[in-house]
């Protein structure tokens, strides 16, 4: 799921139940809104009774597209037109003018709960001929003509604890990061699966704990992703392909009751991130050392990227080199590294490593080495430990394995302190380039 609620540019509708053979159709969410306020109200009613509904039919709706309902469980569609489980939708309808007024002023705004992110499961019907526990759709009339104002008639049904938000629009994105999670790979995908799985581990708890949730996928995130898998009847690979994503993402649905009226909820804590979505000016920190990093890689072979200096400080010089390499391949050049521009560098990176082969260069890989992984990366990284340890008395020798174990990670930790990086016993591509270029000058100066 995403991390905050936006609403979709379309909406993929099933035109019957979940399980039934049923044409998809794709809509603007515009019209998907203005299509079920005009299949399930009455354009006669009074207009407070109109928006009231209209908040509850927006708010189910981005409950299903935020929690991912249908495609966490294999289906090619958000939503269906059944209203034993979802909203009434009647494929090239008319629409009511004076609903489709309403619905364009009303339809990026939902229902949330004061202390939670996800949009509220905004259960309704119609009152009359069903009772539910949510909204009754006559019943607002009732309110409206009393006097009510929309959010007044909204708490009289869900409660007084009740926020109305607006979302921004975008394209709908799936929240599978597109390749599958393995060990070493270094996130904020890593990090939200990380924390669902802690989470669901209350649950279940033969899935072990993953401490600490940093976006680092490491041996113990690998066996609570294997405890996962065992458990859900899943290939215990450790590999967390789309499979294992969604149903995480299922599970995780599941166990905080987020498509229910009485959710527990996804507190502003619960997505407060160790790995920033997006870099940008001011910030600090490993992944702007590592952003720069790249940029400067990238720079030694393309002019138009003006050099940069490796410092984790996201200056004016970082922002301008972040601009240069966003015109190079075409995007925005606002300066700001998100998701787009840092897969852009890395696909950048990735061609100059493999068009190089020259041995006195330090091309690192773009995933963390980290307790667990085995790799030939792995065997450099310890030959140029066991080349440090000859001067550095504090780093022991090491076995040249290629098997990332406690005495790697130890030297790891020691290289890092002497060398001023934060000691995390990681080795992303820049600690890994650092500790290559000190070994090739302890070579050099033999």
């Amino acid at each position: 799921m995403p991390e905050y609620p936006y609403i979709p540019e379309t909406i993929t509708v099933h035109l019957g139940k979940p399980d039934e053979p049923a044409e998809n159709v794709t809509v603007p969410f515009l019209e998907y809104i203005q299509n079920v306020a005009s299949s399930e109200l009455y354009p006669t009613w009074p207009e407070n009774a109109l928006r009231a509904n209209i908040y509850a039919q927006v708010s189910f709706a981005l409950n299903r597209i935020y929690t991912e309902w249908y495609r966490s469980r294999g289906y090619d569609f958000d939503i269906t037109n059944s209203t034993a489980y979802d909203q009434a939708f009647v494929n090239g309808r008319d629409i009511f003018e004076n609903v489709a007024v309403l619905v364009n002023e009303l339809f990026n705004q939902y229902l949330a709960r004061p202390d939670f992110i996800q949009p509220l499961f905004a259960a309704y019907c119609d009152g009359r001929r069903v009772q539910c526990d949510g909204l009754s759709q006559w019943g607002t009339v009732d309110l409206a003509n009393q006097g009510l104002t929309p959010y007044q008639i909204l708490t009289r049904y869900y409660g007084e604890d009740l926020d109305i938000r607006t979302a921004p629009t975008r394209p709908a994105v799936r929240s599978y990061p597109g390749q599958p999670l393995r060990l070493g790979d270094a996130s904020i995908s890593v990090e939200i699966m990380q924390s669902r799985l802690n989470r669901i581990s209350n649950n279940y708890p033969a899935i072990p704990k993953i401490y600490p949730v940093n976006g680092v996928f490491d041996a113990n995130t690998e066996s609570a992703v294997k405890a996962f898998q065992e458990i859900f009847n899943l290939t215990p690979d450790g590999i967390v392909g789309p499979a294992t994503w969604y149903q995480i993402t299922s599970v995780y649905n599941a166990v905080l009751r987020l498509a229910e009226l009485n959710a527990i909820g996804i507190t502003l804590q619960d997505i407060s991130r160790t790995l920033p979505e997006d870099l940008r000016e001011g910030m600090r920190g490993d992944p702007v050392r590592l952003l720069q990093f790249f940029l400067s890689t990238i720079g030694r072979f393309h002019n138009d990227i003006p050099p940069v200096k490796i410092d984790g400080i996201f200056g004016t010089d970082t922002r301008t080199a972040v601009q240069a390499f966003q015109r190079s391949v075409g995007l925005t050049p606002d300066g700001i590294v998100g998701s787009f521009t840092w897969n852009n560098l890395i696909r950048a990176y990735e061609t100059i490593r493999a068009s190089q082969k020259l041995s006195s260069d330090v091309f690192p890989p773009t995933n963390t080495l980290v307790l667990g992984s085995r790799s030939a990366d792995v065997t450099r990284l310890q030959n140029w430990l066991n080349r440090l340890s000859e001067v550095y008395p504090q780093i022991e020798p090491v076995p040249a394995t290629g098997f990332y174990g406690e005495l790697t990670r130890n030297d790891v930790l020691t290289f890092q302190q002497l060398y001023g990086l934060t000691p995390t016993g990681n080795v992303n591509p820049y600690t890994f380039y650092v500790i290559g270029n000190a070994a090739e000058q302890v070579e050099t100066n033999d």
